[in-house]
């Protein structure tokens, strides 16, 4: 396992340098006969050796971010979406840079050209490299072991990736430590631990990890805390210290300048688009265009939070709260567009000006929601620590139906994680979920918002 694991890497290494390079080799072609030429500064071949350097830096860097050269881990639909995505960026940047050399605005004609050639290299690049992966590396055959809770939920997520996953049995944990040893060795390539005790959870992860069998293991509340703790060192015994805070002065005073600077610039920018859509939307049916509702932010404090207004003025007129479903019929026409582009969340810039919420920060509850989840998980009062955000870690790697459960796990996992590196990747993986319409689903009628009921 280890030699074809190794074997693994280096093909998709190889294939990712092929990728770069392609890109890289028809930028350099673009820049020497097209837009060298236009530079009023004078270039020689350092000159010319760093802008590619550059191009091929910032290109590697944002593919590597945005998922774009993870053949195997991805969907093939999305590493072709984020390598186009990062590979669309990195030519406006470099547009914008060789514009400013040049002291004008220089023909877009021969970037779009090398955008297209791209786009079918980076469309031919993934088929070819999925191909190889899967002709290459087969479905992992896996075994599964559970406790009480349905499996069907994590059964469902497994197999939403045939080409990589395939759970042959399940296993309850009542049939014995040794039963399970015994089965796993047989023939199986990976363990998957779903919701067991921990005692035995740490036998099995022990045993897998002695004899090198791989696991994919659901960590629980407490896990996810530990992965955020500072390891230190008290003579010859190793600690784990988890801190009484989140986030330090440091870390809160730089949190709040990038809050301010982002705000201010992305209200200038966006304010254009904030007025058309204020006025479609009161052009639909003559209604309010802001919809304002009370939140809770750090430490459970409650605001008003403002948005667009996407749903019908009655939509909640019985006064009960509850998350937009799969195919809501209280959405308007128009709410169906801003909701998919996100446009609605636009005018909580004001909330995050005023210093109510953050750019990136769990995403703030309703109090009767935040209720109803702490009878079941008290733990949800933990994303709390810090000041909500119009965006998180729990909506760039979640869905908007993600369970309850898994996205307190994530936004937990940010707040224990936290650095100012953390949140401008955030920040920057926003706009690809931006463009990602599954991410803004409503949950399904069948799917409830409180954990009991999701196990039952």
């Amino acid at each position: 396992m280890r030699k074809l694991e190794t074997s693994r890497r280096i093909i998709m290494l190889f294939l990712s340098v092929l990728s770069l390079a392609a890109q890289v080799t028809a930028f350099a072609l673009c820049w020497f006969q097209a837009y060298k030429k236009t530079v009023a500064m004078i270039f020689w071949i350092k000159g010319d050796i760093l802008l590619i350097a550059i191009y091929a830096l910032l290109l590697f860097l944002i593919s590597k971010m945005y998922g774009g050269m993870r053949i195997g881990y991805l969907k093939a639909w999305e590493v072709f979406f984020s390598q186009a995505l990062s590979t669309f960026g990195v030519n406006v940047i470099i547009y914008a840079v060789i514009s400013l050399m040049s002291a004008k605005l220089v023909n877009p004609n021969y970037m779009l050209l090398l955008m297209a050639t791209d786009i079918v290299w980076i469309a031919l690049w993934t088929a070819i490299s999925q191909g190889v992966y899967t002709m290459m590396f087969p479905p992992r055959d896996m075994l599964l072991v559970s406790g009480d809770r349905s499996v069907d939920y994590i059964i469902k997520k497994f197999n939403s990736r045939p080409d990589k996953y395939n759970i042959c049995k399940c296993m309850d944990i009542s049939e014995g430590y040794e039963a399970i040893c015994e089965e796993v060795q047989k023939r199986y390539d990976a363990l998957v631990i779903w919701d067991i005790p921990m005692a035995e959870r740490n036998r099995l992860l022990k045993f897998c990890y002695g004899k090198s069998i791989r696991v994919y293991m659901m960590p629980k509340i407490p896990d996810v805390l530990v992965k955020g703790t500072t390891e230190m060192h008290i003579f010859d015994t190793p600690i784990y210290l988890t801190r009484e805070y989140a986030l330090n002065v440091e870390q809160r005073i730089t949190k709040r300048c990038i809050d301010l600077i982002c705000a201010v610039i992305l209200l200038i920018i966006t304010s254009p688009i904030m007025l058309l859509t204020a006025i479609g939307i009161k052009c639909y049916d003559w209604g309010p265009v802001l919809y304002k509702q009370i939140r809770c932010t750090m430490n459970g404090k409650e605001f008003k939070i403002l948005k667009f207004r996407s749903m019908k003025v009655d939509a909640e007129k019985d006064g009960v709260a509850r998350l937009a479903a799969k195919n809501d019929s209280r959405i308007t026409p128009i709410g169906k567009f801003i909701r998919a582009v996100r446009i609605d969340e636009l005018p909580q810039l004001v909330n995050i000006l005023i210093g109510e919420m953050s750019f990136i920060g769990p995403r703030p509850e309703r109090p009767q929601i935040i209720k109803e989840y702490m009878e079941e998980m008290p733990e949800f009062a933990f994303r709390m620590k810090v000041k909500a955000g119009l965006a998180g870690y729990a909506q760039v790697y979640g869905k908007y139906n993600t369970t309850p459960y898994d996205k307190l796990k994530l936004d937990l996992a940010y707040i224990e994680n936290y650095s100012v590196w953390l949140d401008l990747k955030l920040m920057l993986l926003t706009l690809k979920i931006v463009l990602k319409p599954e991410s803004t689903e409503g949950v399904e009628t069948s799917q409830t918002t409180a954990l009991k009921k999701e196990e039952e």
